[in-house]
Parts: C-alpha cells; sequence; structure tokens
C-alpha cells in the first residue's frame, strides 16, 4: 500500500496519523499523576486514594478493551478509532465540573471506557496494514506517541493547574483531543487488509482460542508486568519526590515527565533493530535497563533520580513495542481481539500497579516500592525465557 504524503510533501502521514492513535489516548490517561500530592491538600485524602485518580483509568481499560476487540472484528478499524477519540474529550471536559474526589474519579472511570477503542483497534490495524519485516517501526512510531501523549497530558496538567488551577488542566486536554481527533479522520487510510469476522460467534470462538494460546498468555503476562513497573514508578515516584530532601512543586513534577521523552526517541530509532533481534532479546535487554533504571531512584540526590527514571522509561517503552508488535506474529486471525486481551491484561497491570504500591509506600515508603518492582522485572523475565521463542517478526503467521 502507498503512503500517503498529502499535505506535506516529505511527511508520512499514515505514520503520523498512527503516532496521533499513540498519542490522544494516552494524553488522557495518566494526566493526575503530577497533582496528586495537590489533590491530597484539597481533598484530605491519603496517597492511596488519590491514586485512585489514576487506577480508576486503568481500570475501565481493563474492563472494556477484550469487548472493543470483539467489536472491532466485525465492524473495521478506523470507524471505530476515530469516534472514541472525540467522545474521550467528553468526559475530559466534565471531569473538569467535579467538586470532590469521588465525582473526579467518576470520571476517571468513565474517560477509560472510550480509551480501548483507539488503541487496542490500533494494534491490530498495525499488525494488518504493514509488512511483516515493517511492522517494528510502524509500532516503535505507535509507542512514539504513546510517550508523547502520556508526557504532554502530564507537563501540561502540571502547569495549567500551577498558572490556572487544576478544573482548567481537563479543559486544555479536552481541547487537544478534539484537534487530534480531526487529524486522525483525515490522515488514517482505511483498512486495505482487514477481514471481517461475518458472525459474533466466530469472533467468540477465536476470542476463546486466545486463551488458550500459551505464546499469547506469555504476551499478556508481560504487558501486565509492564504496566505494572510503569504505573506504580511514575505515581509513587511523586509522593517520595514532593517530601524532603526534594521538595518538588506541581509543576516541577509535571516537568518531571519530560525523563520519558528520550524513551520515545530511543524507541522510534529502535524501530528496525526490533524487526531484526527480535521481541525476545529486545524485552530482555529492555528489562535489565529498567531495572538499574529503578535502582537509581534510590540514591537521594535528583540528577540521580532522574537519570534512573529515564532509564525506567527506556525499558518499559522498548518492552511495550515489543509485545504489542508479537501479538500480530502469534495471534493469526481475529488480531483485534487478541490486542483487546493483550490490553486488557496491560492496563490490569497498570490498576495493580497503581493500588497494591500504596500498601509497600504505607510499609516502607519509596524503598518497599522499588523492592516490589524489581521483584515484577524478575518474573518478567522467566516469563520471557520460559515461553517466548522464535520471536522474530519474520515468523511466518500461525
Amino acid at each position: 500500500m502507498k503512503n500517503s504524503l498529502a499535505p506535506w510533501k516529505f511527511i508520512d502521514t499514515r505514520l503520523l496519523a498512527i503516532w496521533l492513535t499513540g498519542f490522544c489516548p494516552f494524553l488522557a490517561m495518566y494526566i493526575t499523576q503530577p497533582l496528586l500530592p495537590e489533590f491530597q491538600q484539597i481533598f484530605h485524602a491519603t496517597a492511596a486514594q488519590v491514586s485512585l485518580t489514576v487506577s480508576a483509568t486503568t481500570l475501565a481499560v481493563t474492563l472494556v478493551a477484550p469487548f472493543i476487540g470483539l467489536f472491532a472484528d466485525l465492524w473495521g478499524r478506523k470507524c471505530i478509532i476515530v469516534p472514541a477519540i472525540f467522545a474521550l474529550s467528553v468526559p475530559m471536559f466534565l471531569a473538569a465540573t467535579a467538586s470532590d474526589l469521588h465525582t473526579l474519579i467518576e470520571w476517571r472511570f468513565t474517560q477509560g471506557l472510550f480509551i480501548p477503542g483507539i488503541f487496542t483497534v490500533a494494534l491490530a490495524y498495525i499488525s494488518e496494514e504493514w509488512n511483516r519485516t515493517k511492522v517494528g517501526s510502524a509500532m516503535a512510531a505507535y509507542v512514539s506517541g504513546n510517550v508523547f501523549g502520556s508526557v504532554s497530558g502530564r507537563v501540561i496538567a502540571g502547569l495549567v493547574a500551577a498558572h490556572l488551577n487544576w478544573h482548567w488542566s481537563f479543559v486544555t486536554l479536552g481541547l487537544l483531543l478534539i484537534l487530534g481527533g480531526i487529524a486522525t479522520w483525515r490522515w488514517l487510510p482505511r483498512s486495505h487488509h482487514f477481514v471481517r469476522q461475518h458472525n459474533t460467534f466466530a469472533s467468540i470462538r477465536l476470542f476463546a482460542q486466545h486463551l488458550r494460546n500459551p505464546k499469547l498468555l506469555a504476551i499478556y503476562a508481560v504487558g501486565f508486568n509492564t504496566l505494572f513497573v510503569f504505573v506504580s514508578t511514575f505515581t509513587y515516584i511523586t509522593f517520595y519526590l514532593a517530601a524532603a530532601p526534594f521538595h518538588l512543586n506541581s509543576v516541577a513534577l509535571g516537568i518531571l515527565f519530560l525523563v520519558n521523552l528520550p524513551g520515545a526517541v530511543v524507541t522510534a530509532k529502535m524501530g528496525r533493530w526490533i524487526d531484526t533481534i527480535g521481541q525476545r532479546l529486545t524485552v530482555l535487554l529492555a528489562v535489565g535497563v529498567s531495572f538499574s533504571g529503578i535502582l537509581l531512584t534510590l540514591v537521594p540526590m535528583l540528577v540521580l533520580v532522574l537519570i534512573g527514571l529515564m532509564l525506567c522509561s527506556i525499558g518499559v517503552f522498548l518492552s511495550q513495542s515489543a509485545a504489542g508488535g508479537y501479538i500480530g506474529v502469534v495471534a493469526g486471525q481475529a488480531r483485534s481481539s487478541a490486542a483487546g486481551l493483550y490490553v486488557s491484561c496491560y492496563y490490569l497491570g497498570g490498576t495493580v500497579g497503581a493500588i497494591v504500591p500504596g500498601l509497600f509506600w504505607a510499609m516502607g515508603g519509596w524503598t518497599a516500592c522499588v523492592f516490589l518492582i524489581i521483584m515484577i522485572q524478575a518474573i518478567t523475565i522467566g516469563f520471557v525465557v520460559c515461553f517466548w521463542r522464535n520471536s522474530s517478526t519474520k515468523t511466518p503467521t500461525i
């Protein structure tokens, strides 16, 4: 399929559209993280309670993702992705009207209901529309969009909250989602290789087959652990850095998430490298990088903490790219439902990663959280070593 090169002669707008499908949902996903210490004071709540503004969204994603995959296998790709981006802006605006923590959590949950319609279907779109030997590059563009979206959302939220208030943070990001929806509608080509499942029962049967595929189950386990590490790290590090000896405010905490940008750049550059060495080795190396980064955050020097967070994010994003690309290789038919299950497990990991470390935080602060994260990383290595085999994107379709 030929790439679209309009309106700019030297820009591949198909890749730009895929980048936006990664950018838009993540613009909304983690925006409350830099605001958590502020929410503690405003709502007179604990760290675990305000962290529900993160886990409520990831929980909704977990619940909806498998069903969105089934619908996408019946209806198509673009007809779900674009409306979902526009729909996501609605609860974003409504969250700005919240006057208490309970209402804010409810609107955050509602946001999560629309998010799987964007990136679950985008994963299937990539696996179908890109040549097998180039899918790593497309996944790298998608994950790069994830990173820039998550960074932009948190930085904007922190800056707007500091200069106006947190309500305007949601309004600003809602407007950006509308712009992103317009651009995706304009630039994302319709599917050329989509094979429609002719009835719901056939889709459910293929869905059940995914649950009996040990390679897919191993991918789902790695996805769970990957987002657990990311969410737990970047949720509870805010409380760590807001306290002594760092004393960072909401602006500084928002800017803190710029450490994710090197992860976006590295992931985009490593797309072809992933295609060459395979997903298995990529994940093992990536976990090693994030492992060293999380240990570095224990040193009470801000510059070393930032370097550690940067390494952690690079490892997480590379793991996400490799696991997402491997789904299309292993799943065969009904890739959208396979991707939906992956996203469900992935965000279940994010939900657990926002809640369970709160217990460790209460027991031993950031040090206890790091211990938990290291254990999860070790389990990830075990899954990859034991269950991922012949994970090059050149593996024949099942």
